[in-house]
């Protein structure tokens, strides 16, 4: 039997609204329109197929000015026409309105639609329309200086193709035009305020609680998209994720809620793909538990699901100009690879993969927390009733962004004065205090050693700097330092005498 598809529609009898599908076969990929079948494909033929075979293609003419094949069928004895439309290199109107055969339905576009459709139809990306007022002098120098860089150092470009002059520079790139004139993709790219011509060119992050309605708090990344990924990442992991902490023996284990990685290649796929025509921002809404990314964007005909784009295809980026850049910078991949380093992030988490849900309204990606960093909280809550919910305090204590150099304070959740003691607690309890209050500007080894200290006098505060040294392996020379700068932080205070008196975790001032 057969069925009706994209590029084939069944209809029992004529009528001129009819005209409104031939001008959106014409739009899209062409198609072949049957008069005098039934919904399921069975012929019922035509009264007056003679006439209509004479007047369609005068109305088809008349009105939108394209010809089409219009043949007259005999299926079983029964007359059925049958009209086969092109696709035309230009848009098509009816009556001054635009329709586009989508899946199986007809649609009439305008907007931004309308502006995509006459710039595809035109062999042009929506990034590739030139601004005449937007000179290379415009362009921010960091940026530039930024790009240059990193294409050298991830070897897309050798070092001699990037000391030339920025007009050459952008002119290799692909971004002025035959009239010399920059394209949009420069200027979303360099300029260090896109949204001066196009409006959501930014990225906007909230932190949220339990629900939709619970905004902790929020950012925005602004600037030359170049630079945009980075900004986010650090931004979303230093601000918004906090990894938990765990010990293996002595060594430290940070167990995130996502994999960084996996996490940029989304924001830059974000970047790449979104409709700038839209004026939507990107849209980052972190959880406790999960991690959405919303762009107001597509992915090519055909990769609509999750499993078809992990799988194999070929890549056909919504902004080819601005993926080349990004390409030449060495932020993405080239041949679609970018969702290789998206599973390989989530397998080595051990984690899921990301969910797509993909539609006429926007890409929504969400991240789920990873089973270890589930496990782990677990874990911790469980045991000692510390546990952060997107710097929100769920029970007892948590460490909170105080917005300052990356600092953090450590407050009760309840009424907001400083923790005083971790006297009782397990070994791993104690050295997730001691992340919450050392400055996240530390050096990793300088971090671990003060870690390793306060655990030591968490556990035995009558401990000397003998047994400091058996314990953590460290010097007797490194042990004081540490101790000398402990105290200067105010994290831990003395009481009594070298010998005989003992150490305590805090400020001396708020005990």
């Amino acid at each position: 039997m057969k069925k009706e598809t994209q590029a084939v529609e069944f209809k029992q009898s004529w009528r001129d609204e009819y005209l409104e599908w031939i001008c959106g076969y014409a739009n899209a990929n062409g198609g072949t329109l049957f008069i005098g079948r039934a919904d399921d494909g069975t012929p019922v033929g035509l009264a007056k197929a003679k006439s209509l075979m004479e007047s369609i293609p005068c109305k088809i003419t008349d009105t939108m000015g394209i010809i089409a094949d219009v043949n007259l069928l005999d299926e079983g004895g029964k007359d059925v026409i049958e009209i086969k439309v092109e696709k035309y290199p230009s848009p098509i109107s009816y009556h001054g309105r635009y329709f586009y055969r989508s899946g199986t339905t007809m649609r009439m576009i305008s907007g931004k639609e309308l502006d995509r459709l006459l710039l595809k139809q035109g062999g042009m990306g929506w990034d590739a329309v030139p601004m005449p007022r937007l000179k290379a002098r415009d362009l921010d120098a960091e940026a530039i200086r930024y790009f240059r860089e990193e294409a050298v150092r991830r070897k897309r470009l050798m070092r001699a193709e990037t000391r030339v002059g920025r007009d050459i520079l952008l002119e290799n790139l692909h971004l002025v035009d035959e009239d010399g004139f920059l394209v949009r993709a420069a200027m979303l790219a360099f300029h260090r305020d896109p949204e001066k011509w196009v409006t959501g060119a930014y990225v906007k992050i909230g932190c949220f609680g339990a629900s939709d309605s619970d905004l902790l708090y929020q950012d925005e990344v602004h600037g030359p998209l170049v630079m945009h990924a980075d900004k986010v990442v650090e931004l979303v992991y230093t601000k918004y994720l906090k990894a938990l902490i765990g010990y293996e023996g002595i060594h430290r284990v940070e167990q995130y809620m996502f994999h960084k990685d996996a996490f940029r290649e989304i924001v830059l796929n974000a970047i790449v793909h979104k409709d700038y025509a839209g004026r939507n921002p990107i849209q980052i809404s972190v959880y406790p538990d999960r991690i959405y990314i919303w762009n107001d964007g597509t992915f090519p005909a055909g990769l609509d699901t999750a499993e078809k784009l992990f799988g194999k295809h070929s890549s056909k980026p919504f902004n080819p100009l601005l993926a080349g850049v990004f390409f030449k910078c060495g932020l993405i991949e080239a041949w679609g690879r970018g969702f290789d380093k998206i599973a390989a992030g989530c397998r080595e988490y051990g984690g899921a993969l990301p969910a797509y849900d993909i539609g006429e309204s926007g890409v929504m990606v969400k991240c789920e927390a990873c089973p270890a960093y589930l496990a782990m909280r677990e874990r911790t809550e469980g045991r000692t009733g510390e546990v952060e919910d997107g710097g929100k305090t769920i029970a007892g204590k948590s460490a909170v962004t105080n917005g300052k150099s990356g600092e953090r304070d450590t407050q009760s959740g309840e009424t907001g004065e400083k923790s005083k003691e971790t006297g009782g607690q397990s070994e791993e309890a104690i050295a997730a205090w001691a992340e919450s209050v050392l400055p996240t500007k530390l050096r990793t080894d300088a971090r671990g050693n003060m870690v390793r200290i306060l655990v030591a006098i968490g556990l035995d505060s009558k401990i000397t700097t003998e047994g400091m040294c058996t314990r953590t392996g460290m010097s007797a020379s490194g042990v004081a330092k540490v101790l000398s700068a402990l105290k200067k932080m105010g994290v831990i205070f003395r009481d009594g005498p070298d010998y005989g008196g003992s150490w305590h975790l805090g400020d001396r001032k708020k005990q």
